[in-house]
């Protein structure tokens, strides 16, 4: 990872009317000063809170800082390739970032380039939004195997994340893949094997994952669930769009889609579940072309958990996952069903395997976190203390997105989420909590450059990305895609200060 460069001074002079602007526009002599906000992470949930704060504050200064050189987060880095129609938000985040009250700091990494003690006595309000950037581990035998991955580090590799740009999955030296999860995510990784190549050369998938797929020998892909059809946890669109893939016969027993009362009631209360159920029935029972030697399958393999990992012949890559028959079991405490071995097993042979059991968000220095729930506990975006009945609210310190309720939601969830967080900072801001007289002046932006500056830290203003961007889709020109996207922390460097 490229680091230690100090800053530009060309990339200085673009913020030197941004600093100014910010010292000055909107304010008399008399007026108090601004809100000084810095959000951490321009994902979605980053640019929501940033958006919603500078239309509710017209005193609002908002600064936003990301790890990558790149903004937008899992809409750049997670979204599959071949779902363009959800990337279009990006517009709506880029007009945020050209308000002349927002700047984006890219290349700075929290806990490293800066601490969260330097951001809180520089801003008055310091908002984490920096998502989840690791993964759940079974923990089970055989798990660092190699051919085994998680779903995050396939999606982030097939979409160009600077840090798995060199992952490398081996595509070619086995006919199945196995899956481990049924929610969209593992529906995003299935469908990105499976789907006709000429359709994604057309996307803004990275070149050197189009010709990996281009040369995978993988004809079958098993999605492996511990629970039934019916508590799968997909959305009934990415569920439409696999069973409508062309050339992919869907393989489903139609013992897994016996249904007991609990499962019919559990379908009465969820309309997603229901549409799910209905449409892995009429897949299951869709007539099969059985005359067609090229067709892949896509087989959805239900009531099954894995139990190890186990080696092929070399000893040192995964050849099979030893799975057991699971059955559901009604819980008293929550009423949920939830999935028991029944002690039967078998094994399911494979070459690779992709484990899509949930993201995890990382603890920052000086943070409570939550270890079991993967969050920052927190009271309305309020950051607390500690996760005990007697935590207190931590002033100035709040969260919003996944590191707030968990991986959980779309895209859009994140703005409901963002605007509770920024009611909560608009209400503490109100009360005089965070701009009180007898507190020291937080010099925002001004300071943050300060540091960065002091410790040589080469960060990405918003115009440095506008460079990047341009140069991509210049490349994707050629290739008739949307963008050809930088993958390697040199290269996006390189492209921000060309």
């Amino acid at each position: 990872m490229a680091r230690g460069l100090r800053l530009l001074p060309r990339a200085v002079g673009r913020l030197r009317p941004l600093l100014a602007l910010g010292a000055t526009r909107g304010f008399s002599a008399a007026a108090p000063e601004p809100l000084h906000v810095c959000v951490v992470g321009s994902g979605p949930a980053g640019f929501y809170t940033a958006d919603r704060l500078l239309k509710g504050h017209e005193g609002a200064q908002v600064d936003i800082i990301d790890r990558l050189p790149t903004p937008f987060g899992l809409v750049r880095s997670g979204v599959a390739p071949d779902h363009p129609e959800t990337k279009i938000v990006v517009n709506q985040f880029s007009r945020v970032a050209a308000n002349g009250r927002c700047s984006f700091f890219g290349n700075v990494t929290l806990g490293r380039d800066i601490s969260l003690s330097e951001l809180r006595e520089t801003y008055h309000a310091v908002v984490l939004a920096y998502g989840a950037e690791s993964d759940r581990s079974l923990g089970i035998p055989g798990e660092d195997l190699k051919g085994i991955h998680s779903a995050r580090e396939f999606v982030w590799w097939y979409n160009g994340h600077p840090d798995m740009c060199s992952l490398s999955p081996d595509l070619k030296n086995t006919e199945s893949a196995v899956v481990l999860g049924q929610g969209n995510v593992a529906l995003d990784v299935a469908r990105i094997l499976l789907r006709c190549k000429s359709e994604l050369a057309t996307t803004d998938i990275t070149e050197y994952a189009l010709d990996a797929l281009r040369d995978s020998r993988i004809r079958k892909v098993y999605l492996v669930g511990r629970r039934g059809p019916v508590q799968a946890a997909c959305t009934a669109k990415e569920l439409r769009e696999i069973l409508g893939l062309k050339n992919v016969c869907v393989c489903i027993k139609d013992a897994d889609l016996v249904t007991s009362p609990a499962d019919e009631e559990e379908m009465r209360n969820s309309r997603i579940q229901r549409r799910v159920y209905e449409l892995l029935s009429k897949a299951a029972s869709a007539p099969k072309d059985i005359n067609c030697n090229d067709q892949k399958e896509l087989h959805f393999v239900f009531f099954r958990r894995p139990i190890r990992f186990i080696p092929s012949e070399n000893g040192s890559t995964v050849g099979a996952v030893e799975l057991e028959k699971t059955t559901l079991k009604g819980d008293e405490v929550t009423g949920r069903q939830l999935a028991v071995g029944t002690g039967e097993f078998e094994d399911l042979k494979c070459g690779l395997v992709l484990k899509s059991i949930g993201y995890r968000s990382l603890p920052v220095q000086g943070l409570a976190f939550d270890k079991n729930r993967g969050v920052v506990p927190n009271l309305r975006g309020k950051v607390l203390s500690s996760e005990s009945e007697t935590a207190t609210v931590e002033t100035g310190l709040y969260v919003v997105g996944w590191l707030k309720r968990g991986p959980t939601g779309i895209v859009a969830t994140n703005l409901h989420c963002a605007e509770e967080t920024v009611a909560s900072i608009l209400e503490d801001d109100t009360k005089g909590v965070l701009r009180a007289p007898s507190d020291l002046k937080k010099h925002g932006r001004a300071g943050l450059v300060e540091i960065l500056e002091q410790k040589n830290v080469r960060f990405v203003p918003f115009s440095g990305w506008e460079k990047i961007d341009s140069k991509e889709k210049t490349a994707g020109q050629l290739r008739n895609k949307p963008r050809e996207k930088i993958t390697t922390w040199d290269g996006l460097q390189r492209a921000a200060n060309e």
